[in-house]
């Protein structure tokens, strides 16, 4: 039997990110191959991931990302069972490695196929279920372009935003990181008015006119009624059109036109867990 060295663990260690004993075992049973060992290790991965496919990942980390010229951005959630394994902070640098390599990807296939250690993501996400002991999968997989993007993480990588401006102008990084906050905290269902779904909208309209029934209203000045709290409904629910969180007394949209006339956000994506 091969003499397994302390060097030759703590380099498994560093290779896969599995426990000390975990790597020592898994290099006697490979007696002494590296490869093997990893090869080993990643099998576990497979057995543990089998065994808690079922289980739910709604905890984890989102990250946003934007590329260097600003023009694009994508938003992931690497996902795990426990706020506790969510918090480590191997596993956050993990999210923010991929979240980087997820920037020159259009879609999360393509993403879960693309080259990272040595290996897919997705064979490095079965390898980190093993080492981990939890469910680990990629959540979200959320892509932005526009003339300018930026980003917003919430405190605990919770909540992820990015948001698209018109234009990239002076005081455009300002004014995406402020809307992109504003998207993280009031959660706008569209863009706009054009952007809400007919159904919703259509829930939204019997809602208010059941309301208005049982008020005592009559059949008859329902459907102006109901216009008019469909109008509220888009101005609380609707990113530019929501209030501004640092300034009531204007929208986001005009907000945004205060940075430049001719500036308009173009769109958003928002990621929240937990």
């Amino acid at each position: 039997m091969a003499k397994i060295t302390a060097a030759e663990v703590n380099k498994l260690r560093k290779t896969t990110g599995a426990g000390m004993m975990d790597c020592k075992k898994a290099l006697v049973e490979a007696d002494g191959d590296f490869d093997k060992a990893i090869e080993i290790l990643r099998k576990k991965g497979q057995k543990v991931a089998a065994k808690r496919a079922d289980r739910d990942s709604s905890e984890g980390a989102a990250i946003a990302k934007v590329n260097s010229d600003s023009t694009s951005g994508v938003i992931i959630s690497l996902n795990c069972e426990t706020d506790f394994v969510a918090k480590n902070d191997s596993f956050v640098k993990l999210a923010n490695d991929l979240a980087d390599l997820a920037l020159s990807h259009d879609s999360k296939d393509d993403f879960l196929a693309a080259s990272f250690d040595g290996m897919t993501v997705a064979d490095k996400l079965t390898e980190q279920t093993g080492v981990i002991g939890e469910k680990i999968e990629i959540g979200s997989f959320e892509k932005l372009s526009a003339p300018f993007v930026g980003s917003y993480i919430h405190a605990g990588n919770k909540i992820a935003t990015l948001v698209g401006l018109s234009a990239n102008v002076d005081g455009a990084a300002e004014a995406a990181k402020d809307v992109a906050m504003q998207a993280a905290a009031m959660n706008p269902i569209a863009l706009n008015e054009e952007g809400v779904d007919q159904s919703v909208i259509e829930k939204e309209i019997e809602i208010a006119k059941d309301q208005l029934r049982q008020e005592g209203k009559p059949e008859a000045m329902l459907d102006n009624i109901a216009k008019g709290k469909l109008k509220r409904f888009f101005k609380d629910n609707t990113l530019v059109n929501q209030d501004f969180i640092k300034d009531s007394k204007q929208s986001v949209a005009q907000y945004v036109k205060s940075v430049n006339a001719d500036l308009q956000v173009t769109g958003f994506k928002r990621v929240a867990l937990g």
